[in-house]
């Protein structure tokens, strides 16, 4: 989708802060609310614009502890990939799990309240899915820079 420059900066607006009114919207662009609504839906509808989420402060919810866990399988069968895949889907420590290239298959990033917990996991829930053949893990020392929003 071909975007203009009021597209690229609603976007920038919506997700700095989705909770933004129409009208805010509206006076920043100097656009009516109708035209604002109208590009807003169009985003949607277009699937460009796909949720609205709260973001959470991970300290606020006692989820201090980030690890990244390097997966390997033991096989890379299509049946070994989508059973690995659908499992892990369903781990609520794991925020993000990345297919990748490299020496490990997947790249996930857990989140928990600390070591106790991260061990936890990964003995009852990580290592207790089939067909994993090893794991690495790094611990997060210090969040340098985070974001969701994507640059238009």
């Amino acid at each position: 989708m071909n975007f203009d420059a009021i597209d690229k900066k609603l976007l920038k607006l919506l997700q700095t802060n989705s909770k933004r009114t129409n009208k805010e919207l509206s006076n920043i662009l100097n656009l009516s609310v109708t035209a604002v609504y109208e590009r807003i839906r169009k985003l949607e509808k277009e699937g460009v614009i796909s949720n609205y989420v709260a973001l959470v402060q991970k300290e606020k919810a006692n989820k201090n502890f980030v690890a990244f866990c390097h997966v390997k399988l033991v096989q890379h069968t299509q049946d070994y990939i989508i059973k690995f895949e659908k499992e892990v889907a369903n781990l609520a420590e794991v925020m993000e799990c990345h297919h990748i290239s490299g020496d490990y298959d997947y790249l996930l990033k857990v989140i928990v309240s600390d070591m106790e917990d991260f061990r936890e996991f990964m003995v009852s829930k990580l290592t207790s899915i089939n067909h994993i053949g090893s794991t690495h893990s790094m611990f997060v020392i210090n969040e340098v820079k985070h974001t969701t929003a994507i640059t238009i």
